[in-house]
């Protein structure tokens, strides 16, 4: 007799020696997601059950008879998709448009290590010191006990903080599709789309295909050679200007790492056209903005010192890139990418596509800001017809001249 798909999900979760990760999601569900991992509390493995709604989460310990049961209340939840993951195999299942449950089974080629049973996860780095990581060893981070090599503690951390802003999105189990392919525009040195590649293949089980562009041709030629090193063989690197790029596949993740001024732009301009899955910029230097700024009242005291300018210019960029994007169905935040004592320049915008919604607000803000600055962003001139700029008249009143 053949397995349904809850059999089956439920023998692997219920695999004390393979089980890895379960997630469930789906619109009507009372939480936005739940996921179950196992753990080891005083001795003995559980499995951890976390409910996620949009402001907290619950978590819940089961074990024995008690574990089964609330799995099966968990697979008679209204879903959409579920993923389970074990060391050596991944298995999806998502309802089509009849509603009829599809099921994707993928084997793992190189399985890996035994699930991590600790039972405090939120401490828990992507890719954790005192653990050898053939990634971290390669690149001169790790030596080959898993310690961290004197000078590369900075690195490891801007690594590590990276790969938790791409978990944190929430969206690395709900492709419906594989490989995701990742696509980092001025990839430049290319270490953090390397760890991307790296975690997703290697430590999440999710295949993943990475192409890095950029104009410098020795970076290209670098990067290509420690690909190859690495024996990534999904990972390749072309010399090209972002906004010429013209992808072989629509690329499903856009990172843009510290490039500078404008490509920051040309980047979050093409994956909305592309429409990417997901868009995480750490941006750079903002030039093209702050030459357009003047003062105005009460302005004049910060326009005074040119760094309090500088300043402003970064943080009204940023701002006006995070209302563009979502104007165009993305759910967006400016977060901190690394601590400010390693740089300055530690901001990430990270958007995550929702398709179409209510935009007005997003739309009369947008206005607002650039009518008191008198400005015209560069994304704006990047996109243009796309903006939806009269859809919303700007109230009375609001526009300072």
């Amino acid at each position: 007799m053949t397995e349904t798909y809850k059999e089956q999900i439920k023998r692997i979760a219920l695999d004390e020696e393979k089980f890895v990760r379960l997630t469930v999601k789906g619109k009507a569900m009372p939480w936005r997601q739940v996921i179950v991992r196992p753990v080891m509390i005083k001795r003995q493995r559980h499995l951890q059950f976390s409910y996620f709604t949009e402001k907290q989460d619950i978590t819940r310990n089961y074990s024995g008879v008690q574990a089964g049961e609330k799995l099966d209340e968990v697979l008679a939840l209204p879903f959409s998709s579920i993923t389970a993951q074990a060391i050596d195999q991944i298995l999806r299942v998502h309802l089509n448009k009849k509603g009829q449950a599809v099921v994707q089974v993928e084997k793992v080629d190189t399985p890996g290590q035994k699930p991590d049973l600790a039972h405090d996860a939120s401490k828990k780095l992507p890719l954790p010191a005192e653990r050898p990581d053939a990634f971290l060893q390669a690149v001169g981070i790790m030596d080959t006990l898993g310690k961290i090599r004197p000078g590369m503690h900075a690195k490891f951390s801007q690594i590590n903080e990276f790969l938790k802003l791409l978990e944190h999105t929430e969206e690395l189990d709900a492709f419906e599709k594989t490989p995701v392919n990742i696509l980092d525009c001025g990839c430049g040195s290319a270490y953090l789309s390397f760890a991307a590649y790296h975690y997703l293949n290697d430590v999440r089980g999710i295949p993943a295909r990475l192409v890095g562009i950029d104009v410098n041709e020795t970076l290209i030629q670098k990067d290509n050679a420690e690909s190859e090193q690495l024996g990534y063989t999904d990972a390749c690197f072309q010399r090209s200007s972002i906004i010429d790029y013209e992808p072989d596949v629509p690329p499903d993740i856009v990172l843009a790492l510290h490039a500078c001024d404008t490509a920051t732009d040309e980047a979050i301009a093409q994956g909305i056209r592309w429409q990417s899955r997901l868009i995480l910029c750490a941006p750079c230097c903002h030039h093209h903005l702050q030459k357009q700024l003047q003062a105005v009242e009460p302005f004049e005291p910060v326009f005074r010192h040119g760094i309090l300018k500088q300043r402003m210019g970064d943080i009204l960029t940023d701002a006006f890139r995070a209302l563009i994007l979502r104007m165009l169905g993305y759910k967006t935040d400016v977060v901190e990418f690394v601590s400010p004592e390693h740089t300055d320049k530690n901001l990430m915008i990270r958007a995550v596509k929702r398709g179409q919604q209510d935009t007005a607000q997003f739309v009369q803000e947008y206005i607002k800001l650039k009518n008191y600055w008198h400005v015209t962003p560069y994304l704006e001139t990047l996109l243009g017809d796309r903006l939806p700029l009269e859809a919303v008249p700007l109230s009375a009143g609001n526009s300072q001249t």
